[in-house]
């Protein structure tokens, strides 16, 4: 075996990695084998000596110049020859673009913008020497413009601009038939507008002859003997009768035939035209279903339904945020868990104080992470969680809230899924597809509340739901959303049945679920609350929440 030799260069290597020396991100600036990058990141850790103020370590081959950024480093190594003032430089202005770039320094941010780094590292830094630039010069660089991009966008515009071209033309197709409908309609009514007209002239020109005759024979003498025997008959004829008529002879008009009551033109056109009006305006509006308004109780504020807690003059407050992508086969595509402890005295009496932690109700264990505040001393190993002032003799800040303790968990246990949902598309030979929905609570330590699940709709299309209450129609998302007012280890899984048009199962997904829920995942809480000197027990109140960044079924 050969012994590693660095070459002349002074920058071998940018590379950003976590606490324990995994690799995020790193940039060769020299030909260097992965195996080898990642073994000396691997040693950088093990190097730094504890309680160190120092920003750099040798080893016999190289030099590590690094800096903390949250829970990751950043670090140049170079060769032992190199200036090391000149690498600090370099190392900060490494660290000034790479906070410029990403808007929160984590490894899924980095990841995101991986490519851009590499190239901005690549402006700083070329063939091992540093160039001489600036920040200002190297954004100047990435954000210069291309011209083969412009062309794209322009395809792109004039793509965009041919299909909306196409969708007015159609619309227009439309309203164009629309109109000739309704020209048919006014055409259609005029005819018979002007039929009833003519049966009117023919009606009259009736009954003037019969008058003309009846009269003829009362002048040849025959006597006017009443034609009606009884007055019911004889009452719809007067049309606005005078007190005066009740004591002349009843007189006979020679109107001739009479129809019954009036109808307004409307409500003839109306009876005349039939079911064909119906058809026309069925035809121009099509029904759509009317949605059903989905409750109130998740939109009322961030905490939701949660019990409210009343706080003592020692209040912990524990919030969790809980990032987490689902496969729709069952495993986990990525999960991230953060929480942090926050701490709020209101009695200066009790400001010298130390809490002690509950042991982990939740199978986390080595996995999370944990950071305290400056002023916090460090976990013993071996030892109770105790959250206590490095200085005995100092206070906690009275009449505000201090973050004390931080933790994380990011990986793809699938464990550590506190709500699994399945979702079962069974398409069907008919073109329908019968889909079941099914929740179960994996976690104990936790109780949701207002959780919603909106399952995506294949296009055009509406649901069947045949056992369950409390979903309703999203009009905006064109989803189904089924909302579940609390879920405890006391009622811990649910079933959605429901059909619908549609056979391509790809349509259901991605299955989106929001809630808010009391207690922690991680199974972070207080136990108990003394006082630093004599030890005496302190009354507390804890109020430990959780909120869902994003929770998809993919």
């Amino acid at each position: 075996m050969f012994a590693y030799v660095p070459p002349n260069e002074g920058f071998l290597a940018a590379s950003i990695c976590t606490k324990g020396g995994k690799a995020v991100l790193s940039r060769q600036f020299h030909p260097m084998t992965r195996t080898r990058i990642e073994s000396l990141l691997a040693s950088f850790p093990k190097l730094i000596p504890a309680n160190s103020q120092h920003t750099s370590v040798e080893t016999s081959e190289v030099r590590y110049v690094y800096q903390p950024l949250e829970d990751l480093y950043i670090l140049l190594i170079t060769n032992k020859a190199s200036n090391i003032l000149q690498d600090i430089e370099t190392l900060h202005l490494f660290a000034r673009v790479l906070s410029d770039m990403c808007k929160s320094v984590n490894e899924r941010e980095i990841q995101r913008q991986s490519f851009e780094l590499l190239g901005a590292f690549d402006e700083i830094v070329s063939l091992g020497y540093r160039e001489q630039v600036n920040l200002m010069q190297v954004r100047s660089v990435l954000e210069m413009e291309s011209h083969e991009e412009r062309i794209q966008e322009i395809i792109a515009r004039v793509s965009a601009s041919s299909k909306r071209t196409k969708c007015i033309t159609i619309l227009r197709s439309l309203q164009n038939k629309e109109a000739e409908a309704k020209e048919e309609l006014k055409r259609r009514a005029r005819q018979l507008e002007m039929q009833r007209r003519e049966q009117q002239k023919r009606t009259a020109a009736v009954g003037g002859a019969g008058g003309s005759s009846y009269l003829g024979g009362g002048a040849f003498g025959y006597s006017s003997v009443p034609r009606f025997d009884t007055p019911e008959a004889a009452a719809p004829r007067t049309a606005s009768p005078a007190p005066a008529a009740a004591s002349r002879a009843p007189q006979f008009k020679t109107g001739g035939m009479k129809l019954g009551s009036k109808k307004t033109r409307q409500a003839e056109l109306l009876d005349a035209l039939g079911g064909e009006v119906l058809a026309v305006e069925e035809m121009s509006t099509p029904p759509t279903p009317i949605p059903v308004e989905p409750p109130t109780l998740a939109q009322k504020d961030a905490r939701g339904s949660l019990p409210a807690v009343s706080p003592e003059s020692v209040h912990v407050v524990i919030k969790e945020t809980v990032s987490l992508s689902l496969t729709r086969e069952g495993g986990v595509k990525s999960m991230e868990l953060k929480g942090d402890m926050n701490l709020q005295v209101s009695d200066p009496a009790n400001a010298h104080i130390k809490l002690v932690l509950a042991p982990f109700a939740s199978d986390f264990g080595s996995d999370l992470q944990f950071k305290q505040h400056p002023n916090v001393a460090k976990f013993a190993p071996g030892q109770e969680k105790v959250v206590a002032l490095k200085d005995p003799s100092r206070a906690f800040p009275v009449g505000q809230a201090l973050a004390v303790l931080k933790w994380r968990y990011a990986g793809q246990d699938e464990s550590y899924v506190p709500l699994s949902i399945t979702c079962w598309p069974s398409p069907s030979n008919d073109g329908t597809c019968e889909v079941n929905i099914e929740y179960e609570l994996e976690n104990e330590n936790i109780t949701l509340y207002d959780v919603a699940i909106s399952i995506p709709l294949p296009a055009g299309s509406y649901p069947t739901v045949s056992n369950q209450s409390g979903w309703s129609i999203n009009p905006s998302t064109h989803s189904l959303d089924w909302y579940i007012p609390k879920i405890s280890a006391d009622e811990r899984s649910g079933t959605l049945e429901y059909t619908v048009g549609g056979d391509d199962v790809g349509a259901f997904f991605p299955v989106k679920v929001s809630f808010v829920a009391q207690g922690s995942i991680a199974g972070v809480g207080v136990a108990s609350v003394a006082k630093v000197n004599g030890g005496e027990g302190v009354v507390f109140s804890s109020d430990a929440t959780v909120n869902t960044d994003e929770y998809l079924v993919l």
